[in-house]
């Protein structure tokens, strides 16, 4: 079989798999989980294969005409280089484990089938954008995604949380993808065709004749699905959908979507050096403002949503400073990371009945229910904080390094000015990086007080994932040399000027951390701490849809107070609060948006009712009333209708009599 066709194949297994599921999952429920795991591990082996044969050599191109539309032909094309083939192997590589976890996870939820055929459909979406050659056929998967997103988001549509994150995180990305859609319809008309090697060819020969306003609007749309500041607010909100889906979000599809679609068009951005620094200006304020707002968090998930942020701001500054390989590099190591941070996450939200650290923080025992979860979180953290050597402290210094190499003015065609913002502000989210981390280790595992609860061990299928994936964020770092191959030939070996900053700033965080827990725990214990009840046991879905449904943290039902040990309050002071709302945006957002859009919607709605609806009414009631005047002279008496001739005979009369006296 030829390696095209094995590419082929990678997105199209799990759409089937998408498709027979939601045909066959009412009518043969037994189905349901081989249909979710099979194609989707099918295609993860298959990408593993085509990323083999390919072997960071020549990409594999391949193209049919999709549709005659004119100058402008949209076609059915691959393009496979290394980048496209490794990220393949890891969006394959997630999914499969997001599914056979869920099979563990939402193993009594009725809605099962319909969102495991969306997690299919949603990796199929995702491996076409990886693999497409085509810039239509790549916003094809893109726009897919983001109609998955909205479902999964909303899996708990019961509650009203899940439903206005899911719409929130709708129409956010869509505010995104509108210059995005014009972007992509600027650069195609400059450059002739929708074929990315085209586009890139037209660039490389001075083709293009708006750089800047391209980049720009492109730009637009990926700081909407890659959460980058200002359009980031969407995604700490679509924490209410189910763990796993957020697993798949944050690690392999949809956020890494717009990075990745950077990286494939990287030489459309340098053309433009306006692009690249506001493209690290964006970067720099996502980075800093993330890793602070990550410090001030209760519910677990959203620390991890926050860090997920900063993250995709080291590859987007990467991406600022011309290096896309740093930037892949990062993003593979994020995903195998964060996903395990993720499903890890699900387990603790399993055990302790409540999404929020203030609760764990209270119980007393947590580690040894999910010791699973406590070594392979353990794990994930240390690769988060790019402690050696652990696989982020490869990733985060190859960004960290590229952009030295940049503010050093060591290349040529990016401004200096984007290698320094990249590099202090990576250096600063360094140290707010391994803060956050060791925050949340400490007041996940590390509480006092009750008895975690004990609600017997977790699914085979969910503590098997959480090993699987420790193995990459455990060893993936120490590949650089094998992988130079895929990653055009760059040598991935950290820098040491770097490394030593990077690494020495994550353990002052982390050390200063728990320094001050140590101290908030010292002074929290001479407050005597009330009785926590214990959830009632369930599975996990149910468990997290519940904590979902409630606006406070809770445990048991009860609501979690404050925790007086968090280190997070003493760490930030009195800007504690405004980074536990992330800074107000959204705030801004409806003073600035949502309101005027209200007022002007009433404004409408009073016009249409009080205006345009009086008209018609009153349009209609003319000629109502003079039907009635005729229809009450149509009584039907004969001496009634003689009577009336007689009087207008009269009246005709003396008006005959009165004009002829006249004349």
């Amino acid at each position: 079989m030829t390696t095209t066709t094995l590419a082929v194949l990678v997105p199209l297994l799990p759409f089937l798999g998408a498709a027979a599921g939601l045909l066959l999952g009412r009518t043969a429920p037994g189905f349901v989980r081989p249909f979710a795991v099979l194609p989707t591990l099918a295609a993860f082996v298959l990408a593993a294969l085509v990323a083999l044969r390919q072997g960071g050599g020549r990409s594999i191109d391949a193209a049919t005409e999709l549709t005659p539309t004119g100058s402008v032909p949209i076609e059915l094309a691959l393009h496979i280089d290394g980048f496209a083939a490794l990220v393949a192997v890891l969006v394959g590589l997630v999914a499969t484990c997001v599914q056979i976890y869920s099979t563990g996870y939402l193993r009594d939820d009725a809605r099962y089938p319909s969102y495991a055929a969306l997690v299919s459909l949603f990796t199929s979406a995702m491996l076409l954008v990886v693999y497409s050659g085509d810039l239509m056929v790549l916003l094809v998967g893109w726009e897919i995604m983001g109609i998955c997103s909205y479902f999964l988001v909303g899996h708990y549509w019961e509650t009203p949380e899940a439903r206005a994150a899911s719409l929130k995180a709708f129409l956010v990305t869509k505010l995104g993808d509108v210059p995005f859609l014009i972007g992509i319809f600027a650069l195609a008309a400059d450059a002739g065709s929708f074929r990315i090697t085209t586009v890139l060819g037209a660039v490389a020969s001075g083709g293009l004749d708006h750089p800047t306003l391209i980049a720009l609007l492109l730009l637009a749309g990926v700081a909407g699905k890659s959460a980058q500041f200002p359009l980031h607010t969407w995604l700490p909100d679509a924490m209410a959908g189910p763990t796993p889906v957020s697993a798949l979000i944050h690690a392999a599809t949809m956020v890494a979507a717009g990075v990745y679609f950077i990286a494939r068009l990287l030489p459309v951005f340098a053309a433009s050096s306006v692009a690249l620094l506001v493209m690290a200006v964006m970067a720099a304020v996502t980075m800093l403002g993330s890793g602070l707002a990550a410090l001030a968090q209760d519910d677990i998930k959203r620390v991890l949503a926050y860090s997920t942020i900063g993250q995709l701001g080291y590859m987007t500054g990467a991406l600022a400073v011309g290096d896309r390989g740093a930037a892949v590099f990062h993003l593979l190591s994020h995903g195998a990371f964060k996903a395990l941070l993720f499903l890890a996450a699900g387990v603790i939200i399993h055990a302790a009945g409540t999404n929020s650290l203030a609760a764990t923080s209270r119980m007393k025992g947590l580690r040894d229910r999910v010791p699973d979860a406590y070594w392979t979180m353990t794990v994930a953290l240390l690769a988060l904080a790019a402690i050696p050597p652990f696989s982020g402290f490869f990733t985060k210094e190859a960004v960290l390094g590229a952009a030295e190499h940049v503010a050093t003015g060591h290349a040529e065609g990016i401004p200096g000015a984007a290698g320094w913002i990249v590099l202090v502000t990576g250096l600063l989210t360094a140290l707010l990086t391994g803060a956050y981390a060791m925050r949340l280790w400490l007041l996940a595992f590390h509480g006092r007080g009750a008895e975690a609860p004990d609600h017997g061990k977790q699914p085979p299928a969910m503590n098997a994932v959480l090993w699987l994936l420790a193995v990459p964020s455990l060893a993936f770092g120490l590949a650089t040399g094998a992988l130079s191959d895929w990653f055009d030939g760059r040598d991935l070996t950290p820098a040491l000027t770097t490394s030593v900053l990077g690494t020495g700033l994550a353990l002052v965080g982390g050390l200063v951390t728990y320094g001050a827990w140590k101290h908030t725990t010292a002074l929290a214990a001479r407050v005597p701490m009330g009785a926590v009840a214990a959830h009632p046991e369930g599975d996990a879905a149910q468990v997290e849809a519940e904590a979902v449904a409630s606006h406070a943290p809770t445990y048991g039902g009860v609501a979690a107070a404050p925790d007086p040990a968090d280190p997070g309050r003493l760490l930030l002071g009195p800007l504690h609060r405004h980074a536990a709302v992330g800074f107000h945006l959204d705030a801004v957002y409806t003073t600035l948006f949502v309101r005027p859009v209200q007022a002007g919607a009433s404004l409408v709605r009073f016009l249409d009712r009080e205006v345009v609806d009086t008209y018609v009414h009153g349009a209609g009631a003319v000629p109502r009333l003079l039907g009635a005047a005729v229809r009450r002279a149509q009584t039907g008496n004969v001496q009634t209708y003689v009577s009336a001739l007689l009087a207008g005979t009269v009246v005709l009369a003396v008006a005959a009599v009165l004009v002829a006296t006249g004349a």
